[in-house]
């Protein structure tokens, strides 16, 4: 095994939809391999759109993953592990507060952590647990989509209901692709009040 630091640590790929954050993972966890690392990688439960068991992107690439619960399996991931020198752990968005703890475990107990998510709601507002990872992470990259309004970078997930953008009041959590979403700039970024 070649490590780069004598410890571990947390790597963040964040930024809204279709930036290319799983891709990114997912490239990250070829290389882990190439060089001959043991990768465990970890999924919600709730994300199913690429398939059981599957970390997969919106271009089709994918990577065998453990299914976890978001909210009481955090804890376990670590219990999953079998000396795995590389941890991944996909759509961070949707996983509790607890994942911010395991992240802090696993890279105190000298593992690569790579965690990927958006790391703001539909609304534009703060997605936890992603700010707090992205705050105590050695290594964040944040990654921008081009608008699907006007081609401008897109930083925004724009959530549309039969085409028409979401209301302001709809719940956080909806798990959805290209029939649901859009990347948006901030300019065209839009939600309903009415």
């Amino acid at each position: 095994m070649h490590k780069i630091t004598n410890s571990g640590w947390v790597e963040v790929v964040t930024g809204c939809m279709f930036s290319g954050k799983t891709e990114e993972l997912l490239r990250r966890l070829r290389r882990a391999e190439i060089a001959g690392q043991e990768v465990a990688a970890f999924k919600p439960s709730l994300d199913d759109r690429y398939g059981e068991g599957t970390v997969g992107s919106h271009n089709g690439r994918q990577w065998d993953a453990t299914v976890v619960d978001p909210e009481d399996g955090v804890w376990d991931i670590p219990e999953e592990l079998n000396g795995e020198e590389v941890v991944a752990i996909d759509e961070a968005n949707f996983f509790s507060e607890d994942l911010v703890a395991v992240c802090e475990f696993l890279a105190d107990d000298d593992r690569r952590v790579v965690v990927s998510g958006t790391d703001q709601t539909f609304r534009g507002e703060p997605f936890e647990p992603l700010p707090r990872l992205v705050a105590l992470a050695e290594y964040v990259d944040k990654y921008q989509a081009i608008c699907a309004q006007c081609g401008e970078p897109a930083t925004r997930n724009q959530r549309l209901i039969d085409g028409e953008p979401a209301h302001v009041e709809d719940p956080t959590i909806m798990v959805g692709a290209d029939e649901s979403y859009e990347a948006r700039c901030r300019n065209c970024h839009t939600l309903r009040t009415d």
